[in-house]
């Protein structure tokens, strides 16, 4: 069974080969670990510290693409170069390696076909009450959406087999975590979690200034992915309220009418006539979005059947390079590299 480690990169020189030493040799279950590095658009040496620190694999993106980009490229890479588990961590060292094991176990025991990484984002140091609520609150409303029980919907820190990476596709632009669990909600995987360790924080995040921006970005990505797979129930239930005010201002005019008093509140009636205008609307969007819902599960199976192919033609990746020159079997120099002298980084289950 092969693992690929894939790493998405933005001028990761600095923190790239704590990652890379961190990770482990050898696996149970595991006959041979290789890793990926996916490089959006880097300007500093983020490639050639990959090579140095003998990295197997390299995604190289002309331009910054952003992350969802990043691990949509590398996981079609990873299909490609012939991995049977795909592991997704972040180049910042903020997962800890060591807990590989812990997270590929259920895979490797056919119990699982998705397993996520939970933080216990309560347990984080530099975490503030604040975004420890949010997290909660996001991963609540990722969880209805997708029928699933996972804790930590936001940890990027997880865990594909082959079956599992060949369904998954990442429209949004913004991440990727999301939408993966609830694609896997809405398809035949299953998903699992598993209790993992976090490294102490190495630098501040690139994909929220700010805490306003964080609240705003996830909001709006968590409203757009839920409406998406969600439509009936996201413009019906809009559309319920809508019509709820709108028969309560006509019950307004109703009883003024009734007591003589109708001419005075012809407004309420104009009122109510347009909020009822919005709710046929809304009526009507949710239809139109279970529609499209519909053609999304379609064009997904078609992406699902097309990868396959490619993959029985033995099409290359896209934007890929080869890494360090590969060490002779049973060697110790390079990360991801197998054999008796590697057991030393390997952690127990």
């Amino acid at each position: 069974m092969k693992l690929i480690i894939q790493i998405p990169c933005k001028d990761e020189e600095e923190h790239l080969p704590a990652t890379l030493a961190d990770l482990p040799r050898s696996i149970p279950g595991i006959d041979v670990i290789e890793t990926l590095v996916i490089d959006d658009g880097s300007t500093d040496r983020t490639i050639e510290v990959a090579r140095e620190n003998g990295v197997h694999h390299i995604v190289k993106l002309t331009n910054n693409k952003g992350l969802a980009a990043g691990f949509q490229a590398g996981l079609d890479a990873a299909l490609k170069l012939g991995a049977d588990v795909v592991v997704n961590t972040d180049a910042d060292n903020q997962y800890y390696g060591g807990d590989i094991p812990k997270l590929v176990a259920p895979i490797v025991a056919g119990e699982a076909d998705m397993v996520i990484g939970d933080r216990q984002v309560e347990t984080i140091a530099h975490f503030s009450p604040l975004k420890v609520s949010l997290q909660k609150l996001g991963s609540w409303v990722v969880r209805q959406a997708s029928s699933t029980s996972v804790p930590d919907t936001t940890s990027g820190f997880r865990a594909y087999n082959r079956e599992a990476a060949l369904q998954m596709v990442v429209v949004s632009k913004f991440t990727y975590t999301l939408e993966t669990i609830i694609q896997a909600g809405k398809l035949l995987v299953a998903i699992d979690d598993v209790p993992i360790r976090t490294n102490p924080k190495t630098r501040e995040s690139r994909l929220f200034p700010s805490m306003g921006a964080y609240v705003r970005r996830n909001s709006v990505s968590i409203f757009r992915i839920y409406a998406q797979y969600e439509p009936l129930r996201v413009f019906w239930s809009a559309g319920a309220v809508v019509g709820v005010l709108a028969l309560a201002v006509w019950a307004r005019f109703l009883v003024s009418w009734i007591q003589g008093e109708g001419a005075g509140h012809v407004q309420s009636l104009i009122l109510g006539s347009v909020l009822f205008t919005g709710t046929m609307l809304l009526f009507a969007l949710g239809v139109i979005g279970d529609l499209l819902a519909a053609q999304r599960t379609l064009s997904q199976r078609t992406f699902e059947r097309v990868r396959r192919i490619e993959l029985q033609l033995g099409i290359p990746p896209s934007h890929y390079e080869p890494g360090a020159p590969r060490p002779t079997e049973g060697s110790d120099d390079a990360p991801g590299s197998t054999g008796e002298t590697g057991e030393r980084k390997a952690v127990e289950v």
